[in-house]
């Protein structure tokens, strides 16, 4: 949104300099984005007098002027048409920079004639895009500067021009008059009452307008027009025009012109059409689909069924609300109007525009709303502009449709503003706040006024207030404390895992992922997903229309896009939630990883291998002990169907109690995400692990184990499909308070053993508590060891 200063003060009777102006709307929340002001970008030009001009010796079109400057005179080449003897013009001298050229100034030879200047046109210092020949002054003293000159007789030229950000919410601010209120209610200025206007009209208007009854709720709540005869379709008188240029705009007649001020002066999107080409009535009705319309742009727009738009018995003739069409646009031979003033369904508006990419001013305001409430005064004060620029007749106005009513009311609770915000504000202000802003108070009630649809709740006056008193005022105080000694913690255990189960990874070497939650249908089939319960109703892609049942598959689509990239040693984790359904509470929190290529880069010390399983399961071990977990865990088999069916484990606290799995990622899983394996991974569910029974928060007591330990080593001849987990798992069940660790060191298949055997060596540590273990305590624990091994295994010790 950009205005000028002088713009501002038609509505805000202030002194206030541009820099107090721009740093109290920043301070308002209307952000400064931007200040233009040509004073301060001019203020080294100065006025100088030509006493003479001679032709070049050497070129045709140009003359070598002597001019008088504050500085004496000075000899300048020039070229233009126009430099002559007895003219007053603008000279940059030498070190002065000239914006329309991005030069500065020097002393130069032109054809072998030196020039200590330049005299300049109107488009070299971007006041305009004359540039026909240098500027003439009809009067000015010489050495005078030209912002001087300028303020004193063409101030429109030094008028400084802001451009503020303007966010959703604040619809008003698209209006200057909204700028000025706020500005106001700061106490930057007094707010110049509103012009109003009062047409007297005896003629009814011979054009009707109806609203169809499946547009008025959602499509178009009023509209109103009026029909002006007899008009004169020139330029717009100077002020209006450079008003325009000012802030970006082109001026295009005066009835165009009128539209667009008003638009930016009180954010009124008005339309003209001529009604001349008008064919019988107007009406306002949504599209059947496929009307074609060449809009004030020239460009051709398709309507789709649905779309509001205004038509006359010779089709549509207006996209509402967002841009008018060209065959009833107002030219210079235009002799009669009608005005439109209405009031459009704000989706409805943005809807329509993002289908047909329109990006008006109109459809900016509309679709963000406008007042609704002014709706008639804007009809009759742009009628009344009208009149005074174009002259003409006007007819009675003609409404289809009813204003909306948004009058709300909401109690003013002053001690808010302190418990909200934190300010303290006597309540006597905080009426005198609300009541500038435009706020009606009764008793306890403040009734919003109609261009304020983003107040909304008792909270949003308190923002008006603190808004107006200014946020900068805000103190930070630090909060008493409520209770003594330690606070209680604030993380629930799983999030404490959560956090350990991160910084564990990190410290293991991996790459932490951050995933979408939602992946494609066919990823989520593969990890026992992808039903109707978990997709998406409304999925921003293809690609992402159901709920992730595990973390895996986000992990793997990374790896296949790093290693498309070349990149083909990896360790990625990441921790988040899974879904295995679609309501409420469906979820669960997993900790995954996945280790691709080898385990480092060649060095001259050791020799890079690839990564296997027992990566996986050791750094799953690592995570599941830093979260908590047990440490006698029993591995299991028979995982879900996406790891490899001989390369997998599931550590367990039982059959049913499982706290993750590890293993080989299945390659028909890696070939079907397109990644080049093999590739190990791991699960972890952090919920799965009990929390301790003690909830005393300090740790425990050291224990150390003052009695020799004792190994002995077993070999046991069983048939080749035994697995060796089996007999791990017997022998340790033999005796769980004496035996503390039980691995296999050792695995030996054919020779004497026969067809379909092998034989399998372990070690099984026996850590005493009590009393040094004699012989006869060890040769008890080898026998039963031997018996359960024998019993679940069918083998035999061997000989």
């Amino acid at each position: 949104m950009k205005f000028t200063i002088s713009w501002l003060k038609e509505h805000l009777d202030t002194t206030a300099s541009v820099a107090e102006i721009a740093e109290t709307l920043t301070d308002l929340g209307l952000e400064v984005e931007d200040i233009s002001d040509p004073a301060a970008r001019l203020g080294a030009f100065t006025i100088g007098k030509v006493t003479s001009a001679e032709q070049h010796p050497d070129a045709d079109r140009l003359r070598v002027c002597q001019v008088q400057t504050d500085e004496g005179p000075l000899q300048i080449i020039c070229g233009a048409p126009n430099a002559r003897a007895g003219i007053t013009v603008v000279v940059a001298k030498p070190g002065v920079y000239v914006p329309g050229i991005d030069t500065t100034i020097g002393v130069g030879k032109i054809r072998g004639v030196e020039s200590y200047g330049m005299m300049c046109s109107e488009r070299e210092m971007e006041l305009s895009d004359e540039h026909d020949g240098i500027i003439e002054l009809p009067s000015g003293e010489v050495g005078q500067t030209y912002t001087d000159w300028l303020a004193a007789n063409d101030p429109a030229k030094v008028d400084p021009v802001i451009e503020i950000a303007i966010t959703p919410n604040r619809p008003d601010a698209l209006g200057v008059r909204g700028i000025a209120r706020d500005l106001a209610a700061r106490g930057l200025g007094t707010l110049r009452p509103a012009p109003e206007a009062h047409i007297d009209a005896d003629a009814a208007s011979p054009i009707n307008i109806t609203i169809d009854d499946d547009t008025r709720t959602d499509g178009c709540h009023v509209f109103a027009g009026r029909l002006i005869t007899g008009v004169t379709n020139g330029p717009s008188p100077k002020w209006l025009q450079e008003r325009l240029r000012a802030i970006g705009l082109r001026p295009i007649s005066a009835l165009v012109d009128i539209t667009n001020f008003f638009t930016y002066d009180r954010n009124r999107p008005l339309h003209v059409f001529d009604a001349g080409k008008v064919t019988g009535d107007l009406r306002v009705h949504r599209a059947d689909g496929g009307e074609v319309m060449t809009g004030l742009d020239d460009k051709d727009y398709t309507f789709a069924p649905g779309m509001v738009v205004i038509s006359d018995n010779a089709g549509v003739q207006s996209v509402g609300g967002i841009m008018g069409g060209l065959a009833t646009g107002c030219t210079e031979g235009t002799l009669d109007v009608f005005l439109e003033a209405a009031v459009w369904d704000t989706v409805q508006i943005a809807t329509t525009g993002r289908a047909l990419k329109i990006n008006s001013d109109a459809r900016y305001r509309n679709e963000r709303g406008i007042d609704p409430a002014f709706n008639m005064d804007a009809l009759d004060l742009a009628t009344q502009m009208i009149m005074d620029l174009c002259g003409g007749t006007p007819s009675k106005a003609v409404v289809a449709g009813e204003v909306p009513d948004v009058s709300r009311a909401y109690r003013l609770v002053p001690a808010r503003v302190q418990s909200l915000v934190g300010m303290d504000i006597p309540e006597a202000e905080q009426r005198q706040t609300l009541t500038a802003l435009g706020f009606r108070i009764e008793g306890n009630m403040a009734h919003v006024p109609s261009w304020r649809p983003d107040v909304l709740g008792e909270a949003d006056l308190v923002e008006e207030v603190a808004r107006i008193a200014s946020l900068t005022k805000l103190k930070g105080r630090p909060l008493p404390r409520t209770q003594a000694g330690v606070p209680r913690p604030i993380l629930s255990p799983l999030q404490k895992r959560e956090q350990i189960a991160r910084r564990t990874g990190a410290a293991l070497g991996y790459n932490e992922c951050v995933t979408y939650s939602f992946i494609d249908r066919a990823s989520a089939t593969l990890f026992g997903g992808g039903d109707d319960a978990t997709m998406l109703a409304n999925p921003i892609s293809s690609e992402m229309s159901h709920m992730r049942p595990a973390l895996l598959p986000g992990l793997l689509q990374a790896a296949a896009r790093n290693q498309a990239r070349g990149q083909m040693d990896l360790a990625l984790f990441e921790v988040g939630h899974a879904f295995h359904g679609g309501e409420p509470g469906e979820q669960h929190m997993q900790v995954a990883g996945l280790l691709i290529g080898r385990t480092g880069p060649k060095d001259v010390h050791s020799a890079a291998r690839a990564v296997d399983v027992f990566d996986a399961k050791a750094d799953a071990e690592a995570i599941l002990a830093a979260i908590g977990a047990p440490a006698k865990v029993q591995i299991l088999r028979d995982g879900p169907t996406w790891w490899h069916p001989g390369r997998h484990g599931m550590i367990c606290l039982g059959p049913k109690k499982v706290l993750g799995i590890f293993g080989e990622v299945h390659p028909k899983i890696l070939a079907a995400m397109d990644v080049k394996g093999p590739a190990v991974a791991f699960t972890l569910w952090p919920e799965e692990i009990p929390l301790p029974r003690n909830a005393n928060p300090n740790r425990g007591a050291l224990t150390l184990r003052d009695l020799q330990a004792v190994e002995r080593d077993f070999a046991f001849v069983v048939d080749a499909d035994v697995e060796a987990l089996t007999l791990v798992n017997a022998a340790t069940g033999a005796d769980k308070t004496l035996i503390e660790d039980v691995r296999v060191f050792d695995e030996f298949i054919g020779g004497s053993l026969g067809e379909g055997k092998k034989s399998i060596a372990v070690t099984v540590r026996l850590q005493p508590t009590n009393a040094t273990l004699k012989e006869a305590d060890i040769e008890a624990v080898s026998a039963r060891i031997v018996e359960k091994v024998t019993k679940a295994t069918g083998g035999a010790l061997r000989g």
